[in-house]
C-alpha cells in the first residue's frame, strides 16, 4: 500500500506490503531494511533496520501523530491513495467552474443525475467505484446539468470528464 507521509513538512512516498510474515518497506523508491515489534499497547515500538534497534514512541490519531526516536520529535501527517485522492476530489470540487473530473480511475456504478436538472452544491452526481470502493461523486457548485460525459457501467481514466454544471451565471 502507497502512503503520502509528511514529516516535519518534508513529503516521502512510503510503500509497504507484507508477504509471508515479512514486511518490505520503500521510502521515496528506496529499498529499506525493517522490522519492528510493538513493546506495549501504548504505542512503544522495537524498530530494527539496517542491523540497528531504536526505540519508537508513537503519539495521537492514525493521520497526524507525533514520532519519538532517541528524544527526537517529528510531527508526522499521513495519507493513504484513497485518502489522498478523496482530499483531491473535496479540493477539486470547492473550485467555481463547470467540468466535473475524475479524479481516479474507476468504473461508474451509478448516474444519480439527468441532463437539464437542477443541482445544488454538494449534491451527489454519480457513484464511481475505484480501488473496490464505491465513491460520490459530489456537484462542485450549484448549477444545471448541462452534459454527461459518461454512462453507468463505463470505465474511466483519472481525468475523465464526468458532468458539465452550468452555473446560474454561465451562458448557454
Amino acid at each position: 500500500m502507497k502512503y503520502y507521509v509528511e514529516v516535519n513538512g518534508r513529503e516521502r512516498l512510503v510503500e509497504l506490503s507484507e508477504r509471508l510474515g515479512k514486511l518490505t518497506a520503500s521510502v521515496d523508491g528506496q529499498v529499506i531494511d525493517i522490522a519492528y515489534e510493538s513493546v506495549d499497547d501504548l504505542g512503544q515500538l522495537l524498530v530494527l533496520s539496517n542491523g540497528k534497534s531504536y526505540g519508537v514512541s508513537i503519539e495521537g490519531e492514525s493521520t497526524e501523530i507525533d514520532i519519538t526516536i532517541a528524544g527526537h520529535v517529528y510531527d508526522v501527517r499521513v495519507e493513504d491513495e484513497r485518502e489522498r485522492a478523496a482530499h483531491a476530489a473535496e479540493r477539486a470540487s470547492n473550485k467555481a467552474g463547470g467540468l466535473v473530473k475524475s479524479i481516479m480511475p474507476g468504473v461508474v456504478v451509478e448516474l444519480l443525475v439527468t441532463e437539464g436538472q437542477e443541482v445544488a452544491a454538494g449534491q451527489p452526481l454519480l457513484i464511481l467505484e475505484a480501488m473496490k470502493m464505491q465513491n460520490e461523486i459530489e456537484a462542485s457548485h450549484a448549477g444545471v446539468i448541462r452534459t454527461i460525459h459518461v454512462k453507468e457501467s463505463e470505465a474511466v481514466a483519472a481525468g475523465a470528464k464526468l458532468v458539465h454544471i452550468e452555473a446560474p451565471d454561465e451562458e448557454s
